[in-house]
């Protein structure tokens, strides 16, 4: 179990790491996005700092487990809020997509670090 938790929180971290980069560079695209998505301009920096925050209790939550735990929990939450943003909105699958994997692959950590 120990080394499929090790796999997939490293593969959550570093998508949400990569997503939390994106959105603390405002990256041009991910800004239209995500204000598409009646996000606030202002808030977008947020949750990038949330993402890489998640990201920092999934790695250092390898060793601490109510860290990790925590984490899983959190991401669980982002990426469910994240769907749900799309949905409401109609979204085509392909917009859809990133966040329903991230929220599947939350989940599997989730599930893992609760099991261990």
């Amino acid at each position: 179990m120990t080394i499929a938790l090790v796999i997939v929180a490293s593969l959550l971290g570093v998508a949400a790491a990569a997503s939390g980069l994106g959105k603390l560079a405002k990256k041009p695209a991910v800004v239209e996005q995500l204000t598409g998505l009646g996000v606030a301009a202002s808030a977008i920096p947020v949750l990038g700092l949330i993402e890489l925050a998640g990201t920092i209790g999934l790695i250092v939550g390898i060793w601490v487990a109510p860290l990790g735990s925590a984490a899983a929990i959190g991401f669980v939450l982002y990426f469910l809020g994240a769907v749900l943003a799309h949905v409401r909105h109609h979204d085509k699958a392909k917009d859809l997509a990133p966040a329903a994997v991230l929220f599947v692959v939350s989940i599997a950590t989730m599930l893992l670090e609760f099991h261990r």
